[in-house]
């Protein structure tokens, strides 16, 4: 039996803890240093950027699970069905990113033209507080959305940010696609993961090292 935090459903008041805690766990990534590259500036810029998204799965386009004690955080979006549009999004994208918009919406272009058409939810993020990551929360979360998804036959799909947070992903049954990169070189490795048969769980607790853009989504 794990003695990890159980698993929950993420509210409303989560919602800035969420946002502060990706934005720690991206930090030092080569995306997020394109990004918004005076580090002075990069950890709010980022948070009120992952505020915009976290808050738009909570709303209704997705779901955010959290450990009870909210040392790590899973948001997906469910792409099987319609995404609906953020509303007012280039406002708020400006509002949030100031001087660095420009950057945030080539990464968004880029992402889309990579963003595959099959049925499926995307892993937008996957955060661990560094001060637990490798003790097997990252992978917690997984297997927790990996269960419903094998149980209604979808497919997951991701971006991993970084070479560990890629192994991570290899280890829970995702494949990796070409890789892409945002201007600059910073690489982005695309990974699906088709329903499995067999229950998620059968994964083990095997730990991973740490990620995510992920702890990049993550840890494990």
């Amino acid at each position: 039996m794990s003695d990890h935090p159980r698993i929950v459903d993420a509210t409303r008041d989560d919602l800035d803890g969420i946002a502060m805690l990706i934005a720690a766990t991206f930090y030092h990534l080569a995306p997020t240093a394109y990004l918004v590259p005076k580090p002075s500036d990069r950890r709010a810029v980022l948070a009120a950027q992952f505020k915009i998204w976290v808050g738009h799965a909570m709303a209704g386009a997705g779901r955010a699970r959290v450990l009870e004690d909210r040392s790590a955080v899973a948001v997906w979006f469910h792409r099987d069905q319609p995404m609906p549009f953020v509303e007012d999004y280039e406002r708020r994208l400006a509002a949030a990113c100031g001087p660095y918009t420009e950057r945030f919406e080539v990464l968004d272009a880029v992402f889309d033209a990579h963003h595959p058409k099959e049925p499926h939810h995307h892993l937008a993020f996957l955060s661990v507080a560094p001060a637990v990551q490798c003790t097997g929360r990252g992978s917690a979360l997984l297997r927790d959305h990996h269960d419903l998804l094998d149980r209604d036959g979808l497919a997951a799909y991701l971006e991993a940010s970084s070479t560990g947070a890629r192994d991570l992903y290899l280890r829970h049954g995702y494949t990796p696609r070409r890789a892409f990169h945002l201007p600059g070189g910073a690489p982005f490795w695309p990974m699906w993961r088709p329903p499995s048969h067999q229950s998620s769980r059968s994964d083990s607790t095997r730990h991973a090292q740490p990620h995510h853009q992920g702890a990049d989504k993550a840890d494990a």
